[in-house]
């Protein structure tokens, strides 16, 4: 018995073994001539390489389940073997469609560099492929998932029956995936209607930061300081936010200093745009010199540049105000802020000394 029921299965495995190798070389030979076909595209080529692996195991187990339908209902074991081999046939399908939208996704970046100096378009297209490529694998991995479940006949009736009864259950878990889906509806949101992008210097709870990743459900920050602020992608939809960038990274700053009225307003100006146009930091648009506030004792005044980017201008500020104080010290230095007092002698009050007192002549 145990040599007729081998009998069948020898040949079986060698038929296999015989496909294997066939789609292994198929494989290994056809590789290089559809690399070299998509290669004139940079968009073809990224999504070939990324499936490469996956095709590697994708073609021995496409040849395998030609080789079970040849193979008699009858065969010892059969049922089992077509099994495992189904589920891992559809694990393979999954693991290439979300390799083609992965590639899909680098070959945009790719398009689109974001290291360019009017980087508006590219980083709106990364933004959004990445948002939507994320939300797309997460639908084909559940899709593979459950089509590995549908080959189980047990779990079928247990999703039947989970289904049927989706009273209370269904309300748990529809309560506890609440902020999941609300975080993966943020993220189709916000790749739509793009009120950030990837590299978009933000304000977030006081931190100045650029975006760095943009996930399923969460966007990292990264800032100035080198932390990384993770925020749930449900609170951009929820709270209001700085974007610096929304429209382009030009930038207006401001620095202001406290000074004495004595200051001549003709000089500081001269200075200020002296110092803007010795800068490479400005963008010669806006170099403006205004007082915008008084007291007392001092006057407040306004200096408003500009410069391509928040931090080109931040670096604008500090030489802005590093030089004029420089100037007030060096050119006005009583222009200084300082504390006037009037101190006038009493007529009735005698402040010399006892021995001034006696040189007097009587």
């Amino acid at each position: 018995m145990n040599a007729i029921s081998f009998d069948p299965w020898g040949r079986i495995v060698a038929i296999a073994i015989v496909v294997v190798l066939a789609a292994l070389i198929a494989h290994r030979l056809l590789r290089p001539i559809v690399l070299r076909l998509t290669g004139f595209s940079t968009l073809l080529g990224t999504v070939a390489r990324k499936c490469d692996r996956p095709l590697q195991l994708l073609l021995p187990l496409a040849g395998l389940q030609i080789v079970w339908q040849g193979v008699p209902d009858d065969v010892p074991g059969l049922g089992a073997v077509e099994h495992t081999s189904s589920v891992l046939t559809i694990a393979a399908v999954t693991w290439l469609v979300a390799a083609s939208l992965q590639g899909l996704a680098d070959a945009m970046v790719v398009l689109h560099p974001a290291d360019v100096a009017d980087n508006l378009q590219a980083r709106r297209v990364q933004t959004q492929t990445r948002v939507l490529v994320r939300i797309a694998i997460g639908a084909v991995l559940i899709a593979g998932l459950a089509f590995i479940l549908m080959t189980f006949p047990r779990a079928r009736q247990l999703g039947a029956s989970l289904l049927a009864s989706a009273g209370v259950a269904g309300l748990v878990i529809g309560l506890a995936a609440r902020s999941v889906f609300g975080n993966l509806l943020a993220g189709l949101q916000i790749a739509l209607a793009e009120p950030l992008r990837i590299d978009d210097v933000l304000i977030v709870e006081g931190e100045w930061g650029r975006v760095e990743e943009i996930n399923a459900t969460y966007i990292v920050l990264r800032i100035w300081d080198e932390r990384r602020l993770v925020v749930p992608l449900q609170w951009f939809i929820e709270h209001p936010f700085q974007n610096w960038t929304r429209r382009g990274a030009g930038l207006l700053g401001t620095v202001f200093l406290w000074v004495d009225y004595s200051l001549p307003m003709p000089a500081i100006r001269d200075e200020a745009r002296r110092l803007c146009e010795a800068s490479a930091n400005w963008d010669r648009r806006v170099c403006v010199v205004q007082v915008t506030d008084s007291s007392e004792r001092a006057m407040q005044l306004r200096i408003l540049v500009s410069s391509i980017d928040s931090g080109r201008n931040f670096d604008l500020r500090c030489e802005v105000r590093e030089g004029l104080v420089d100037f007030i010290q060096r050119q006005f230095p009583s222009a200084l802020p300082r504390l006037r007092a009037d101190v006038a002698a009493r007529p009735d009050r005698d402040d010399s000394t006892p021995r001034e007192r006696a040189a007097e002549p009587a």
